[in-house]
């Protein structure tokens, strides 16, 4: 195992009390009033009443094109691209909550002489700001959003880039997420997939494409070193 490359929501940060928080401020910013912003929700697979996301949200596992397309049709008079340029810049702000103490984690990798990526829906700045704003993006060798140039997970394309950059090979590289676009994706690169408890998916639902899943990445410098060990 040479390098780990992350998703990011739902496997740095813990979804729900990340983007749910995100998610209530997004619609209360866009909507006319409390009935625009719940049907938007039921757009965007969000229940303001209840916090709950659906399994299939764009915001869960897709990107901010895909949860502009849907919000299109409840904004009269905008247009996809001005509604995603309104999401980009909310997304900068949201505030993310580790899933984990981070920098420990890293750090142990590190001195496992690991190259770190990270491959994540969001877009690039978001991506950045959010790793910064916690002090952890300088652990990162390479960082890609789905407007990177390299296509959306679970297309392999962000995780390839990864590999290559850093002359990696992909069958010693772990994509480790919290959704089965990730473990897609990883399974497309040619890479080891891991699966973490920290999203929305369960166990049940990640287990078949997964090596391993556990419970969050705290405990992949013990994976790491079982399976050099192994």
């Amino acid at each position: 195992m040479d390098g780990i490359v992350f998703d990011k929501d739902g496997t740095l940060f813990d979804f729900r009390r990340s983007w749910g928080v995100w998610a209530v401020a997004m619609l209360n910013a866009l909507a006319e009033d409390e009935a625009h912003a719940r049907r938007m929700g039921q757009a965007v697979g969000y229940d303001l009443a209840t916090g709950v996301f659906d399994a299939d949200s764009p915001i869960v596992a897709a990107t901010n094109a895909d949860i502009a397309e849907r919000l299109v049709p409840h904004l009269g008079g905008q247009s996809q691209a001005e509604i995603l340029a309104r999401l980009d810049e909310m997304a900068v702000e949201a505030p993310m909550i580790p899933a984990t103490d981070l920098p420990a984690v890293f750090a142990a990798l590190r001195g496992l002489g690991l190259k770190l990526g990270l491959a994540t829906n969001d877009g690039q700045r978001a991506a950045r700001a959010h790793l910064q704003a916690h002090g952890v993006d300088g652990f990162f060798d390479f960082i890609a959003g789905a407007d990177s140039g390299h296509g959306a997970k679970p297309e392999p394309g962000m995780l390839l880039a990864f590999a290559r950059s850093q002359g990696l090979d992909p069958a010693r590289v772990a994509m480790v997420g919290d959704s089965a676009h990730d473990l897609v994706a990883g399974q497309a690169a040619g890479m080891v997939p891991v699966a973490v408890l920290t999203g929305i998916a369960g166990e049940a639902e990640l287990s078949g494409l997964a090596e391993a899943v556990l419970p969050d990445i705290s405990y992949l410098p013990g994976w790491v070193q079982a399976r050099r060990a192994g």
